[in-house]
């Protein structure tokens, strides 16, 4: 199925419970979450599409690991 068909067919079936607000609260609130996993994957696809992220990430778990870790509070990481 093609994208275009693959759109036809979503509003199609949105089509159909259109005048239900609840089902449509539902279909929206799952397209979120649906949205907010294609982002994340996106995400982590383009940090580990770089070598230099990779070794950063695969070094921090590797002090981690060694002890070599330390806390450190969110609102410090801007100072």
């Amino acid at each position: 199925m093609t994208a275009l068909q693959l759109n036809a067919e979503l509003f199609r079936e949105l089509s159909i419970i259109a005048e239900d607000e609840n089902l449509m609260r539902k279909a929206v609130k799952y397209l979120k979450k649906l949205t907010t996993k294609k982002q994340a994957m996106d995400e982590t696809e383009y940090i580990m599409s770089s070598p230099k992220m990779v070794e950063i990430i695969r070094q921090g778990e590797e002090d981690i690991r060694n002890g070599r870790g330390r806390v450190v509070k969110i609102e410090d990481l801007w100072k």
